[in-house]
């Protein structure tokens, strides 16, 4: 027979190891989690607003493809319901995410002067809704530049200010990527003042015009990157310009996670999809599960 006291220390030992256990458990119990996702621009692997992305996708072994709204030619087709369908059944068959969304067209027709562009941003958040993206590039580049473009800013942050609210409602975000610094980028954002608007941060167009990439990503924090684009112009990742073990770094001093899409990385009359696989293979080793 046992004492009370002896009792009371069994029942102490017992729930002691209850806990430990139960704390070891999901070590074992759960699937890994990946703390990066990658996955690449539509219009990067030949397949821009089309659900054969998906199919490309699945055989570089991404996790996800970033695709585009549409073109102005099929009136940003993603926005029909029929269309989102088509491209949910092929994601789903692929077994590759939505990614993220894109309007590469603001490039050809700028959101800081035609009145088009308005109605496609505000109907993208009601896409990424529909498709569970979290995420939608703005793009600012060719006739769409901001630099040296003050007039052309202003109305940039005008209409940002009318379609914030909507995002933040969502629970989606508007991604500005330009040939801005950050420090430019973020007037904007102060202007706007939304937490639903923040830089889409490209390693290597920043890298194009000089800024010190390490201390912009540590500089805006996690707080204000949406999103990376990782890329090299002519070469693969690894093998170009863009110190990436440096790139890796100072995301891990900001505590990003989330997703980084591949764009471009390929050299010269290089096969794609092997560029992309190899391009896949240089990220997990710096940003593994």
């Amino acid at each position: 027979m046992l004492t009370r006291r002896q009792m009371l220390q069994r029942s102490a030992q017992t729930a002691a190891s209850l806990a430990f256990f139960s704390q070891l458990t999901p070590l074992f119990a759960e699937p890994v989690k990946r703390r990066f996702k990658i996955g690449a621009c539509d219009w990067s692997i030949g397949a821009m607003a089309t659900p054969k992305s998906f199919e490309i996708a699945k055989k570089i072994g991404l996790d996800g493809v970033q695709i585009s709204l549409g073109t102005a030619r099929d009136d940003m087709k993603l926005r029909k319901p029929e269309v989102q369908q088509e491209f949910k059944d092929a994601a789903k068959a692929a077994g590759v995410e939505f990614g993220g969304l894109a309007i590469g067209e603001m490039n050809n027709i700028p959101y800081k002067s035609d009145p088009r562009t308005e109605a496609w941003v505000s109907d993208s958040v009601d896409v990424m809704q529909a498709l569970g993206i979290k995420v939608v590039l703005l793009a600012f580049f060719g006739n769409g530049d901001l630099v040296n473009d003050a007039a052309g800013t202003d109305e940039v942050i005008r209409r940002l200010k009318k379609v914030a609210p909507k995002a933040e409602k969502a629970g989606v975000v508007l991604g500005l990527e330009s040939w801005l610094s950050a420090e430019d980028t973020m007037r904007i954002m102060d202007k706007v003042g939304s937490p639903a608007v923040k830089m889409y941060y490209d390693v290597c167009n920043s890298t194009v015009r000089g800024y010190d990439i390490f201390k912009e990503i540590r500089w805006l924090g996690k707080k204000n990157i949406c999103e990376f684009h990782m890329k090299e112009n002519g070469y693969l990742l690894g093998q170009g310009k863009i110190d990436l073990v440096k790139v890796r770094a100072a995301i891990e001093d900001i505590g990003y996670e989330g997703w980084m899409q591949i764009e471009g990385a390929v050299p010269s009359k290089a096969d794609l999809v092997t560029s992309y696989v190899a391009n896949l293979k240089c990220l997990r080793e710096l940003f593994p599960a």
